[in-house]
């Protein structure tokens, strides 16, 4: 009963929007009386959350697997999971597009464990870090961390724009070569740097 629910809440959601959607329209199309949808959700953002549950533990199962593969480097595992993010979302744009909305506005991304929100990103940051091709002196959460807030953040901009001429998995695959490499190169980052400082002394 909880999943016929759930299902037909999402059908509901993707056909009208999140905010259009009542209670009464989903136990209607569940074949149920109003009073079962609080048995099993005690409000309707609860459907939301039961969402991006079930994303993140569809992203754990495909990277435990993954992570099994002990010899692949970090920056194979994270594109593996960048991909796998890119899959997920863009076989449901429509959905996508209801539900993140939902789950932004009802302030969900800020009620999360800090631990617990960029979990699979931690995980193969330290797996790379054990194995030596991630430096020691970078910590796995504050790392993992900021990739996930990076993800977030593009995946919003993208599920707000209906142009698809540039593809989900191209803007995650540049995210992430931008989070490994850096912006600037190293060889020109001591010049900027004192550029900066010369400028600041000439009072420019």
């Amino acid at each position: 009963m909880h999943d016929r629910l759930y299902t037909s809440a999402l059908e509901l959601f993707a056909e009208h929007g999140y905010e259009r959607t009542t209670i009464d329209q989903i136990t209607e199309r569940a074949d149920v009386a109003r009073g079962t949808f609080f048995n099993h959700f005690q409000r309707k953002e609860d459907l939301v959350t039961t969402w991006a549950q079930q994303r993140q533990e569809k992203l754990r199962a495909f990277m435990e697997k993954s992570l099994a593969h002990k010899d692949d480097g970090t920056v194979v595992q994270l594109e593996r999971c960048m991909s796998a993010l890119a899959d997920f979302n863009e076989a449901e744009r429509n959905l996508t597009q209801v539900m993140l909305t939902a789950w932004v506005r009802s302030g969900q991304p800020l009620q999360e464990e800090t631990e617990y929100a960029g979990h699979v990103f931690v995980r193969a940051i330290s797996a790379g870090r054990a194995r030596g091709d991630v430096a020691s002196d970078v910590d796995p959460v504050v790392a993992g961390n900021m990739l996930r807030d990076a993800y977030l953040g593009l995946l919003y901009r993208w599920s707000q724009v209906n142009d698809e001429k540039v593809p989900l998995h191209v803007e995650l695959r540049a995210l992430l070569r931008i989070a490994l490499t850096g912006v600037v190169s190293y060889t020109e980052r001591g010049g900027a740097a004192q550029g900066a400082s010369s400028g600041t002394r000439s009072g420019s």
